[in-house]
């Protein structure tokens, strides 16, 4: 980790220590020491279990990906790949650096660049449409009751959902148009050649047509291999959805039963998409207030609901930045790979 991305790690630490103070200005502490102290731990527990499952369902999609081309890959080695994931998602903007993240994880175990790109590109397919998938089926179910509660936040979920789709359309006209997704992008690139000049314009295209030709040979492989992309399909789908009923059981160690569990997790599935549109890393502050204005239909105001919302950050957010800096310091085993 650089020190710029420590640095950042620390101020990460710090915003969610202040936002959650900011939160508790018209609290009283006494009844937020008497929700902590009454905490079902169990609950809590199955909560933070949830989370790892999640890391744990991603690591297998790797370990099946990997094991593709090299059959000795441990499952531990493909643990660290989404830990570290989780630690530099949280301390980049939009996420951006969880990528460069997985590859680097996947070559500290042996891979080649070619290899390690190929696995986390076929990942990453195979995630965005899964988001969509469960995007569309919990928007029908909650987007009205949301609407109800605040429009503008609805409105930010619709936006969410079309750069989602609008990632997925992407894949699919390099899967199915190649010829014309890459006149295509020429011409939507053609403006940097203005603004800026010949030398940076023939940089961008070298890159972009770099990545259409990589996500080109990927989507052959998975359109040629349909039981893998079924396989890697299912886990994804039940690794976002022990992702996305973490909530659930959050409410239930604060004592709040009258909840109904496909409405909290469709609630869940629609902040995550506000959270994703959100700058900031780790959504800081938007975070926060979209589970605010969302779950408090389901726990009313007070001390409750921030503390709901406090412990829901600890288990998505800073849980798996703190398993990602415990995965830094474990050596992977490493593997010889064959040319």
């Amino acid at each position: 980790m650089t020190r710029k991305n420590r640095i950042v790690l620390f101020i990460m630490f710090g915003i969610g220590i202040a936002i959650f103070l900011f939160s508790l200005r018209e609290i009283s502490f006494r009844s937020f020491v008497h929700d902590v102290t009454t905490l079902n731990l169990w609950w809590l527990g199955i909560a933070f279990l949830c989370m790892f499952l999640s890391l744990v369902f991603e690591a297998l999609v790797i370990k099946i990906l990997v094991q593709r081309q090299i059959k000795s890959y441990p499952f531990f080695d493909a643990l660290r790949v989404p830990m570290l994931e989780q630690l530099f998602n949280g301390i980049t903007p939009f996420s951006t650096g969880g990528q460069p993240a997985q590859l680097f994880a996947l070559m500290q175990s042996g891979l080649d660049a070619g290899r390690a790109t190929s696995s986390t590109l076929m990942k990453f397919i195979v995630y965005q449409a899964m988001i969509v998938v469960n995007f569309v089926l919990c928007l029908l179910i909650g987007f009205n009751f949301i609407q109800e509660k605040i429009h503008t936040l609805a409105w930010l979920v619709v936006f969410g959902f079309i750069i989602h789709l609008a990632v997925i359309v992407s894949l699919l006209m390099v899967m199915y148009w190649y010829d014309f997704t890459k006149k295509f992008i020429k011409v939507t690139l053609l403006p940097i050649k203005w603004i800026f000049n010949d030398e940076k314009y023939r940089n961008w295209n070298k890159i972009v047509d770099e990545k259409i030709d990589n996500f080109y040979e990927e989507s052959l492989k998975l359109k040629s291999n349909w039981k893998l992309l079924l396989k890697i399909s299912a886990i994804t789908f039940v690794q976002l959805a022990v992702y996305y009923i973490i909530p659930y059981f959050i409410l239930l160690s604060l004592g709040v039963t009258h909840v109904n569990v496909i409405m909290v997790i469709s609630m869940h599935v629609l902040i995550v998409m506000v959270v994703s549109l959100f700058p900031i890393p780790g959504g800081a502050g938007g975070a926060e207030y979209s589970f605010s204005v969302i779950f408090s239909s389901f726990i009313g105001t007070g001390s409750k609901l921030v503390l709901a919302m406090l412990l829901w950050r600890i288990v998505t957010y800073y849980f798996g930045m703190l398993s990602g800096l415990i995965a830094m310091l474990i050596q992977p085993k490493r593997i010889v790979t064959k040319k």
